[in-house]
C-alpha cells in the first residue's frame, strides 16, 4: 500500500509539473506571437540608467569635443590626428578603472558647476608620443612606460590643457563648464576620482595617429550631469509641445479672422475747415474738398488707409473700384 501510495503522489507530481511546464510554454509562445520582449535585468546597485534621449545629446556633446580634440591635435604635434566617439555607457566608478591599464595618463579635472571631478585618461605611450613630437622628435611608436619626468610634465601640460578647455565648447547647449587640471595620476587604481559604486559617463573614444588606434576616454560624474540632461530634455519637448500649440493656435485665428465682419470705409481726403465755418453750415450748402480729381479715394477700415479705390456704381448703388493696396511708397 505504501509503495502504490508513493506511486501515486509521483504520478500526480509528475502530472502536475508537466501542466505548468505547459503553462510557461503557452505563455512563451503567446509572448512570441503578441511581439513581447524578453524580460531586462535591473541593476539595484544602478537605479539610475541612461536613458536614449539623454544618451543621444551627450553623444552630440562628445563628437563635437572629438572634432575639437582632433583639431589641437593635429596643430600641436604638426600631425595629422583624428579623435572619434565610439560609445557613450553609463558605468560604476570601479568598473571603468578595471577597463584600464596599469599605467596610464590621467588628467583629472575640476568642471564647474558640477561638485564631482572628471577624468581625462589616454594611454601613457600615447602622452610620451605627443612629448616626443612637441621637443621635435618624430614621434616614434616605441616609447618608454614610465611616469613622466618634471620636463616633461611641463612640456605636455599646455597641450592637454587645451584638450581640456575644449569641454567649454563642446558642452555649451547642455551646461556652461569652466575646466580646470587639478592633479594627473599614473596609476588607475590610486585615482580617487569618485567612490566605487558612483555612476559614471563614460565616453569612449579612438584616437588615429602614425596609422595606429589609441583608446581615450573621458568620465565624468553622473549624479552631477544629471540635473542639466534632464533641464535640457525638458526644454527641448517643452519647445516641441509649445511649436505644435503655437502652429495649431495660429490656424484657429487665421480661419476665425476670415469670419470677423470688418467696417470698411470709402472716404476722400480730409480737409480743413475754419470752426465758424463748420457752425455756421446748412442744408444746401457747398464745401468745397482739397481732393484731386484724379486722386483715389482712401480705403479704410478703424481708421487705417490700407488701400486706394476709384468712385464708381453699379447698378443704382454707389461703389468703389480697388486699384491699388497701400504699399510704402504710396504711403
Amino acid at each position: 500500500m505504501a509503495t502504490d501510495t508513493t506511486g501515486v503522489t509521483q504520478t500526480n507530481a509528475s502530472t502536475r509539473l508537466i501542466g505548468v511546464g505547459g503553462g510557461r510554454t503557452s505563455a512563451a509562445a503567446r509572448r512570441r506571437r503578441h511581439g513581447g520582449s524578453e524580460v531586462s535585468v535591473y541593476d539595484f546597485r544602478r537605479p539610475i540608467n541612461l536613458s536614449r534621449e539623454k544618451a543621444r545629446m551627450l553623444e552630440i556633446c562628445f563628437e563635437s569635443f572629438g572634432r575639437q580634440a582632433s583639431t589641437v591635435l593635429t596643430s600641436a604635434l604638426r600631425s595629422v590626428c583624428q579623435v572619434d566617439l565610439l560609445s557613450v555607457e553609463q558605468v560604476s566608478y570601479t568598473e571603468y578603472v578595471e577597463t584600464l591599464g596599469e599605467l596610464a595618463y590621467m588628467t583629472v579635472l575640476a568642471l564647474e558647476p558640477l561638485q564631482e571631478p572628471a577624468v581625462l585618461e589616454t594611454p601613457i605611450d600615447v602622452t610620451m608620443t605627443c612629448v616626443d613630437h612637441l621637443l621635435g622628435g618624430p614621434g616614434s611608436v616605441e616609447q618608454p612606460a614610465r611616469p613622466l619626468t618634471d620636463l616633461e610634465s611641463a612640456v605636455v601640460h599646455s597641450l592637454y590643457a587645451r584638450l581640456v578647455a575644449e569641454l567649454r565648447y563642446a558642452f555649451t547647449s547642455l551646461v556652461a563648464l569652466e575646466p580646470r587640471i587639478t592633479t594627473v595620476e599614473y596609476n588607475p587604481q590610486l585615482a580617487q576620482v569618485a567612490a566605487a559604486s558612483d555612476p559614471m559617463v563614460v565616453a569612449r573614444l579612438r584616437l588615429h595617429m602614425h596609422e595606429r588606434e589609441y583608446p581615450l576616454s573621458v568620465a565624468m560624474s553622473f549624479t552631477g550631469l544629471l540635473p542639466y540632461l534632464n533641464a535640457a530634455e525638458s526644454t527641448e519637448s517643452f519647445s516641441e509641445r509649445d511649436l505644435v500649440r503655437r502652429q495649431e493656435a495660429s490656424s484657429r485665428l487665421a480661419a476665425g479672422l476670415q469670419e470677423i465682419p470688418v467696417d470698411v470705409s470709402v472716404r476722400f481726403r480730409s480737409t480743413p475747415v475754419d470752426p465758424m465755418e463748420l457752425l455756421g453750415l446748412e442744408v444746401g450748402n457747398v464745401v468745397r474738398l482739397r481732393h484731386p480729381s484724379q486722386a483715389p479715394l482712401d480705403v479704410t477700415a478703424a481708421d487705417v488707409v490700407f488701400a486706394h479705390a476709384t468712385p464708381g456704381s453699379q447698378g443704382r448703388r454707389l461703389a468703389a473700384l480697388v486699384v491699388a493696396p497701400l504699399t510704402e511708397e504710396s504711403s
